[in-house]
């Protein structure tokens, strides 16, 4: 984690003002009214009273995720405390429960029981990596919890237990690649990987739409354990290659070393197209601006997105996190867990899992600071996907996006 993000994420709050002020004005507040009997709402001894609700936070506060899942923690929180000042969900004020899955899957997998089986929390806004999820997963449907997950990610899935606010990845990656072969003329493709199953998946999907679909060549593939700071095997083998396209889906801390060893072997933005589906704002604030300047990232959300909605949401960020925070995509998926899991509560009447599982279909955002978004029966959200270009202050120039929302499919035919 950079100096900046260690600073700015141990900043502490102030009261929100005015700027921070959520965006979702038009819901419905049940702070205008008595709030509905706990024994209405709670019918299954989740930790809910007549004037709090108790949730949980599960993210990497430490090790090498940290570096990504630390804006997750702050915009989550953000969220919260917006919700909070509006009066709460159904009267109550959330209060939070917050893990560090310490960028280890069994610490997530122990973490997640710890909260769901003995704090009884009513939602989990937490993991980042698909390793993280997979962990989590057969816990919170054996004990009927729901997780508010906020990574890109590889699809192949589906649950009443998760509500998926990242993009799976025929959104992401599809996309990408077709504008990567429209636009930029690539036909060859090194897809370089960090080795667990989200980047191994995305890129078996992203071999069979170059080879299926483009008719380009994948002319190499490489994968690296996390926590990975030496690539210098790999540079020479892209060298060799010569690629018209290095499609990366490097993560965490490694993405610092891989960058500025690119660089220093003289692979750089105006020499080589690079597109990688994993390196946000919250990334580049680790790798420098500087290493990436013109390289490219296939996200639905930028910070820098010029939208009346995302002006608020990053002007709420900086004060409540300090004027050099930076938001990237998964922390801006990261903000929606909590506006969502509070209109589907409210749309349901209860907090009681299976109720708030059954109402979450169709549930709006229309202030989500990427636009409009709906979850979809099958619990992913609709939503565009943008390409940006890496800029060296550490941002993103927006350089295209879909021309409308892209239905979830987390069971693409012929992707499998």
């Amino acid at each position: 984690m950079s100096k900046n993000q260690h600073c700015s994420f141990k900043r502490r709050s102030f009261m929100i003002g005015a700027a921070a002020l959520p965006l979702m004005l038009a819901m419905p507040l049940a702070a205008h009214a008595a709030p509905p009997a706990t024994a209405a709402v709670n019918t299954t001894k989740l930790a809910v009273t007549d004037t709090e609700v108790t949730v949980g936070q599960l993210h990497s506060a430490t090790g090498t995720m940290a570096i990504s899942e630390t804006g997750s923690i702050q915009a989550e929180q953000l969220a919260i405390d917006q919700i909070n000042a509006l009066g709460g969900v159904l009267g109550r004020k959330i209060k939070v429960i917050k893990e560090d899955g310490a960028s280890d899957w069994p610490t997530f997998a122990e973490k997640s029981k710890k909260l769901l089986v003995n704090d009884r929390v009513a939602a989990v806004f937490g993991c980042w990596t698909s390793a993280s999820r997979k962990a989590v997963l057969p816990i919170f449907e054996k004990e009927n919890g729901m997780l508010y997950y906020p990574t890109f990610y590889e699809g192949l899935e589906q649950s009443k237990n998760v509500i998926y606010t990242g993009q799976e990845a025929t959104q992401q990656i599809l996309y990408g690649l077709d504008w990567a072969a429209k636009e930029k003329k690539a036909k060859t493709y090194f897809l370089i990987g960090s080795d667990y199953i989200w980047p191994r998946t995305s890129n078996k999907i992203a071999r069979k739409h170059i080879e299926n679909v483009i008719k380009g060549k994948v002319v190499g593939e490489e994968y690296y354990p996390l926590g990975q700071t030496n690539f210098n095997s790999l540079i020479n083998k892209i060298k060799v290659a010569k690629p018209d396209a290095i499609y990366a889906i490097v993560v965490g801390g490694s993405n610092v070393a891989f960058y500025k060893q690119l660089k220093a072997a003289g692979i750089t933005g105006d020499k080589q197209f690079l597109l990688t589906i994993s390196v946000t704002e919250d990334e580049m604030l680790g790798i420098g601006g500087e290493n990436t300047v013109g390289f490219y990232a296939a996200m639905k959300y930028f910070q820098s997105l010029d939208n009346p909605n995302n002006k608020k949401f990053v002007e709420a960020f900086k004060a409540k996190y300090g004027k050099n925070a930076v938001i990237g995509d998964v922390t801006q998926a990261a903000y929606l867990g909590p506006w969502l899991w509070k209109a589907s509560v409210e749309k349901a009447g209860s907090f009681d899992i299976d109720k708030v599982a059954a109402a979450s279909g169709g549930i709006e955002f229309k202030d989500a600071p990427e636009g409009y978004v709906k979850i979809h029966p099958n619990h992913h959200l609709w939503s565009k996907t943008r390409i940006g270009q890496m800029q060296s202050d550490g941002q993103f120039k927006v350089v295209t996006e879909s021309p409308g929302l892209i239905e979830p499919n987390p069971f693409p035919k012929g992707y499998q």
